[in-house]
């Protein structure tokens, strides 16, 4: 049976039938081309999952199985990040156990993984600057400590401490002094979070640029590279012509990756894109045409899952941890749809159906009766059937 009864955003509900899954020919090594990270999420345990923060609400297994699916798939991990609901559910505490397992089963393999670090140990509200610092170098130590590589994520509270652009440089040029392993920083846009509005001093973007290649220009032997996640190409592009030699940019542009990455001939992106935990398999499959010299394969494959990303991280943007859940439950990548701290409840109905016909246009489903027997018991138990 692959005939279900989907709701849609509009409050209509109509019968769909899934079609046959894509045919993709993947890759299990990384690509030679691109570097390609997947921002992945965690899985719940459905037994403790609710308002409360906390490591016991993760379903370790699951959660460390989901990483394998993507290094099996030739890309890397990027840990603990906003995809891990980080700041959004996941804190430090649960965070840093995360990362910890995350980075020994990566060494066992010899995996590619980075992970996220931030200043969420803090109060909410904390508005000291030296604590802001502090908080960085701490969970830099601890990273590292671990064998790690970081991504030094933006900070809410360092918004709230920082009087203009010389207390940024001030807080990164302390962490990055330390830093014994190349980092990559990351700008994290307000669309993302709304906390983050006016991030290194600045409200216009491209004054907001200057102070990044500043950062970058006082340590760009430590910089490994800079992930940009402002959903507008044109000043990514603007800023990766301006980066020096040897640094990279990563695409978290999840509306447009497949133009930034295949590049202009001059320059390229690289990917560190949440998109890529939903569209693994798709992002493997190009990156093999790619490394080939095959553009054109690269775009006919990698092209047409921008529109299902760009519904997942449809406005209110940071909810779209809910579709990378839902479609992983949806395609048996786990088995309950359930998320830490509720979140689950920050998309409709209706936007989850409009996701099962967006992901089945271009052959998500790998076993479509299988997922036609999951979306269907889903809805049927809230009284859609």
């Amino acid at each position: 049976m692959r005939a279900i009864a989907l709701p849609a955003a509009d409050g209509t509900i109509s019968t769909h039938e899934l079609g046959r899954p894509a045919e993709l020919r993947v890759r299990a090594d990384p690509a030679s081309s691109r570097l390609a990270y997947a921002a992945a999420h965690v899985v719940a345990d459905p037994v403790r999952a609710c308002a409360e923060a906390g490591p016991d609400q993760i379903d370790w297994d699951a959660t460390l199985r989901l990483r394998h699916r993507l290094w099996d798939l030739g890309l890397g991990v990027a840990e603990a990040m906003d995809t891990s609901q980080r700041g959004m559910g996941l804190n430090w505490e649960a965070a840093r156990e995360l990362a910890r397992r995350s980075l020994a089963e990566a060494h066992a393999r010899s995996a590619r993984i980075v992970v996220g670090i931030a200043t969420d140990q803090l109060p909410a509200d904390s508005s000291d600057l030296s604590a802001v610092r502090e908080a960085y170098l701490e969970q830099l130590h601890d990273i590292e400590g671990a064998g790690g590589e970081v991504v030094l994520m933006a900070s809410r509270q360092l918004v709230r401490a920082a009087d203009g652009a010389e207390d940024y440089l001030s807080v990164y040029d302390a962490v990055l002094s330390e830093a014994t392993r190349p980092v990559v920083l990351h700008w994290l846009g307000e669309v993302f979070d709304p906390a983050l509005a006016g991030y290194w001093g600045h409200t216009d973007p491209y004054k907001a640029m200057s102070v990044v290649l500043d950062i970058i220009g006082r340590h760009a032997e430590s910089v490994r590279g800079i992930k940009v996640s402002l959903l507008d190409a044109e000043l990514e592009r603007e800023l990766r012509r301006r980066l020096p030699d040897g640094v990279h940019l990563f695409t978290g542009d999840d509306y447009n990756y497949t133009d930034l990455i295949a590049g202009d001939g001059t320059h390229h992106s690289d990917a560190l894109l949440g998109a890529f935990a939903v569209i693994g398999r798709y992002a493997s499959a190009a990156l093999n045409r790619l490394d080939a010299g095959d553009e054109a394969g690269f775009r006919e494959i990698l092209a047409p899952t921008e529109a299902l990303s760009r519904l997942v991280f449809a406005s209110p943007t940071r909810f779209y941890k809910v579709g990378v859940a839902w479609l992983a439950y949806l395609d048996g990548a786990q088995d309950h749809f359930r998320m830490i701290g509720g979140f689950e409840t920050g998309r409709s109905l209706g936007h989850l159906g409009d996701l099962v016909r967006a992901a089945d246009s271009i052959g998500l489903f790998a076993d479509p009766d299988f997922t036609a027997h999951r979306v269907a018991g889903y809805f049927t138990a809230h009284g859609i059937g």
